[in-house]
């Protein structure tokens, strides 16, 4: 990418900040002067005064800032397109990616710089691979704590489980409250020692609290960083997250609300110049996209670039993520002073490196000497050999977990549907998604619903569960593993508990057909109902052919849905389940709660298909 021109802001005096009493250097200057004035005011007296030698100016502070976003728990190297390369300007595809090709490359880039911060723009965890999924993202923690991240802001999938997930168990190691040590939380991580969370701590502006409107963690971090004359300076992280968290799939939160991105950004900002902050940067979790490459900014898009068109000039470089894109742009910020904007791909594929330059004095930083890039995390160096470890470690003890058994099946639970609809593994998960709502009082449903083969988004029925013995180590006919069951059903998202009248599950039921389409919903085992194909689409379903415990669905009567959240939101594409009010989110997620439905029922035997007629 061609360099871009860039100029160092310059304020008036009538815009610059004054000094607060918080400032980290108070009264430096006038004491400096003070001290220079005794002498010089004997000199002349004697009348011997000469001209003193000129002070060497104090040599300008480089700090390098490197970043990792979306690393989502991909301890080992891919080879896919998607998780394990990239791609250069001429079409060249790189191998890239790997917690211990990570570690490497950060040793290398940091090696001789005296001020080099590391930190995450979120999404760390909330990990996709089976060897950290099925620990509760707590693998990805150790390896984080040693890359040595410094910092992290809260990504929207920090936020899968619960804020108190997050603050007391990822961040502080606590056990209580999260499960049986060992068994589903508080693991014996690569070292023997249990699971002591985070060295690090997480920060977010803009999520607060829904009925106190309090931040749910720390709105920035302040890094300091030391001169060649041992003089401390600071640099403040402002950090956000995607704004539409708090209601995203895997994120719902009815507790927690979002605070606009600028508006926050902008406040912070201003908080961090009070307190004597010269250095600013924003690390957020939203991004954007553009054309040209992973160090390119060919036409620049998304809600990051119009962000960072418009937050204050006091921040000098913007951090991105969430979009899992790779670009690296210098734009005007609303003073028309450039700034990178610089995002990096996702699961460890690439580093992104900002270098800034700051007064020595001041701790300003000199836009026209700021740099930014974006490196391949390649595997033509040698793995660091402690992480590769712990990698390692997780990936074994993740094979002996999916070997694990679960339960005994009588017969085969599939994804093939009858002619209405319905299959034996739908039935199930209906089945698992009542069930773990009636582990709380305030989850308790009247029904269950799943989205089978649902006409937009992504059904959670993955892999049929068949009798016979499989391939998987540990199967035998008749047995479902740990492994089994985690591919089977879910994709990582919360079961939430709602309010629905009758007449919204009525129009659910008649939105399984959609121009010309049929996109079936499973329903719990105490549902059933009739439908009549020949009546056109929209009029197939009577109400009053609908039974919940032999019952007939009542229009004006509201229900408790168990359903999952990417249905609710309208993802699956059944709108009339947007329409839900109260939502509660019950504690486990799919994947969980079929683990934990197996472990309570420990013989299955596939149920007849005769909840849907026509």
């Amino acid at each position: 990418m061609r360099p871009s021109r860039r100029r160092t802001t310059r304020l008036t005096p009538a815009q610059r900040s004054p000094r607060s009493p918080r400032s980290p250097w108070p009264g430096r200057r006038t004491a400096r002067r003070a001290v220079l004035a005794a002498p010089l005011a004997a000199a002349a007296a004697l009348g011997t005064f000469q001209a003193a030698p000129a002070l060497a100016a104090p040599a300008p502070v480089d700090v390098q800032l490197l970043s990792i976003t979306d690393f989502h728990g991909y301890l080992q190297p891919y080879n896919d397109a998607a998780n394990g390369q990239v791609q250069l300007p001429d079409g060249t595809k790189l191998s890239v990616g790997g917690a211990a090709y990570n570690a490497a490359h950060l040793k290398r880039l940091s090696a001789g710089r005296a001020n080099s911060i590391l930190f995450s723009a979120g999404d760390n965890f909330s990990g996709w691979p089976f060897e950290v999924d099925a620990f509760g993202d707590e693998p990805t923690v150790e390896v984080l704590n040693k890359l040595g991240v410094r910092f992290s802001t809260v990504g929207n999938h920090e936020l899968d489980v619960s804020p108190s997930y997050l603050k007391d168990h990822m961040m502080k190691g606590r056990c209580a409250g999260f499960g049986q040590r060992d068994v589903d939380t508080c693991y014996t991580d690569s070292t023997g020692r249990r699971f002591h969370g985070a060295d690090f701590p997480f920060s977010t502006g803009n999520i607060v609290d829904a009925r106190t409107g309090k931040p749910i963690l720390k709105p920035y971090t302040i890094e300091w960083v030391r001169g060649a004359n041992g003089r401390r300076l600071p640099v403040g992280f402002i950090n956000l997250t995607v704004p539409d968290a708090p209601v995203g799939s895997t994120s719902y939160q009815p507790g927690l609300r979002s605070l606009p991105l600028l508006e926050t950004a902008n406040r912070y900002a201003a908080e961090l110049r009070r307190r004597g902050v010269r250095a600013i940067v924003a690390n957020v979790h939203d991004g954007g996209t553009a054309a040209g490459g992973f160090n390119a900014c060919v036409n620049p898009t998304g809600p990051v670039v119009d962000f960072a068109r418009q937050a204050s000039p006091d921040i000098d470089a913007i951090v991105t993520g969430h979009w899992h894109a790779g670009f690296n742009c210098s734009l005007p910020d609303p003073a028309g002073n450039p700034r990178p904007v610089i995002e990096g791909l996702n699961h460890g594929r690439l580093i992104s490196e900002i270098d800034l330059r700051l007064d020595p004095r001041s701790g300003e930083v000199d836009r026209s000497a700021t740099t930014a890039v974006n490196h391949p995390v390649t595997r033509d160096i040698a793995p660091d050999p402690e992480v590769k470890r712990i990698a390692d470690y997780w990936t074994d003890r993740g094979n002996r977990r999916a070997a694990e058994p679960l339960a005994a099946q009588t017969g085969d639970l599939t994804r093939a549907a009858n002619a209405h609809g319905e299959s034996t593994l739908g039935d199930l998960a209906a089945d698992v998604q009542l069930w773990e709502a009636g582990q709380n009082r305030s989850g308790r449903a009247d029904l269950a619903l799943v989205a089978a083969k649902p006409a937009t988004g992504s059904t959670p029925l993955a892999a049929d569960l068949p009798f016979a013995k499989g391939t998987s180590p540990g199967d035998a006919d008749g047995r479902i593993t740990y492994g089994e069951a985690w591919r089977a059903y879910g994709y990582g998202n919360p079961i939430l508990t709602v309010g629905l009248t009758g007449e919204k599950i009525h129009q659910a039921l008649e939105q399984q057909w959609q121009k010309g389409g049929f996109a079936p919903l499973a329903v719990s085992g105490n549902v059933r109902y009739r439908y009549d194909a020949s009546r056109p689409e929209g009029d197939r379903v009577d109400a009053k052919d609908v039974l919940i415990d032999g019952r007939p669905l009542d229009p004006a009567r509201t229900y408790r849905v168990a359903a999952l959240a990417y249905t609710l939101i309208g993802a699956d594409g059944y709108p009339a389940l947007t329409g839900f009010t109260d939502p509660y989110r019950n504690a486990r997620p799919d994947h969980e709660a079929f683990v934990a439905y197996l472990r309570a029922h420990s013989v299955l035997t596939p149920a007849p298909l005769d909840r849907v007629t026509g």
